[in-house]
């Protein structure tokens, strides 16, 4: 069965953290952080539609401006998220360039920015019309873990210690769905546009007697089927993936709490591992993980598979040390959790 999100880091583990999550067979992807965008093609970002920050450092926001210069003069909505400060510092590179020109654009970009806070969140709007200056009232709204809800996920975040807020984050996917290709023959239906909207009835817990009309594979006529008859036919139903995304904390009780419970029986765990657990003093002053701590953290929150990035330069070579010190934590203390 493929899954719906096909995750991956950007770049390499010594480069600028990130995550792209391109959505299957639909013109759609999330994207977590805003490093270094370079190896991502134009029609990958333009894809696009949710951006989540862990915090804007220089190595995790610095490709806003690659993603603005590529959203110009498009008609599009992209929601970005982040933790306190966001706004004032996505303002900041806004204000920095002239837009006396903006109002000459065919197609109107919007950026509906999002602050998160420890109870609640801040929502403003800035138009490109509006030469990127939000005129719009902000919308203030309570925050108990929640950012994005859609009929086939939701994503959610927490607030981690990096010295200042940092955010974690998670996609949840509700359930997967999994299209059955002998099923589509046996009834003479071929793949279309039109399978993304009978997905989205079966999210939506639309009702099975509901007529759903849909076109034939030679495509002269369209047929009607119950859609709890077509769910029988043509799909089956399996658990939706869990995925999350850590990096830049530093390792101390309240984020160890913290991690291991938002983390919890992921699918798939992105997590910082910066240093050697040799340094740890060292990491503990910058104010990042070791690749034990995160190979701890990933079993203790029962991760099903784990993926380290964000090595410090000074490994450069190394690299297979991190990895074997990250596998050894992991292994270890799943051991002790089943014997």
């Amino acid at each position: 069965m493929r899954p719906c999100f096909h995750p991956r880091l950007l770049n390499g583990p010594f480069d600028d953290p990130g995550l792209f999550i391109p959505f299957l067979f639909e013109n759609r992807a999330l994207l977590f952080d805003l490093g270094d965008l370079s190896c991502l093609s134009p029609k990958d970002i333009l894809k696009t539609s949710h951006v989540f920050i862990t915090h804007t450092h220089m190595d995790h926001f610095i490709g806003f401006d690659r993603l603005l210069r590529l959203l110009l003069g498009r008609e599009k909505k992209v929601y970005l998220f982040g933790p306190r400060g966001f706004i004032k510092n996505a303002e900041g590179k806004l204000a920095g360039y002239s837009w006396n020109l903006a109002e000459k654009y065919n197609y109107r970009l919007q950026l509906v920015l999002t602050e998160v806070r420890s109870d609640y969140t801040v929502t403003k709007s800035y138009h490109c019309r509006d030469k990127f200056v939000s005129r719009e009232k902000a919308i203030k709204a309570p925050f108990s873990g929640r950012l994005h809800d859609e009929a086939g996920f939701s994503i959610s975040g927490v607030i981690l210690d990096h010295g200042l807020p940092c955010l974690g984050f998670s996609v949840h996917e509700s359930f997967h769905i999994n299209i059955v290709r002998a099923g589509l023959e046996e009834l003479g239906l071929k793949t279309g546009p039109w399978l993304s909207r009978f997905k989205q009835e079966l999210y939506s817990q639309s009702d099975p007697d509901s007529n759903f009309e849909v076109e034939t594979a030679d495509g002269k006529k369209a047929k009607r089927f119950a859609l709890g008859e077509l769910k029988h036919r043509i799909a089956r139903i399996t658990p939706g993936q869990k995925i999350t995304y850590i990096t830049d904390v530093i390792y101390n009780d309240a984020n160890r709490a913290k991690i291991i419970e938002f983390a919890k029986n992921s699918d798939c765990l992105f997590i910082e591992a910066v240093f050697l657990h040799k340094d740890r003093e060292i990491a503990r002053n910058k104010l990042h993980l070791t690749a034990r701590q995160a190979g701890e953290l990933a079993a203790s929150s029962g991760a099903k598979q784990f993926t380290i990035f964000h090595f410090s330069p000074r490994y450069l070579g190394l690299e297979k040390l991190l990895y074997q010190e990250a596998a050894e934590a992991f292994e270890s203390l799943s051991y002790r959790f089943h014997s």
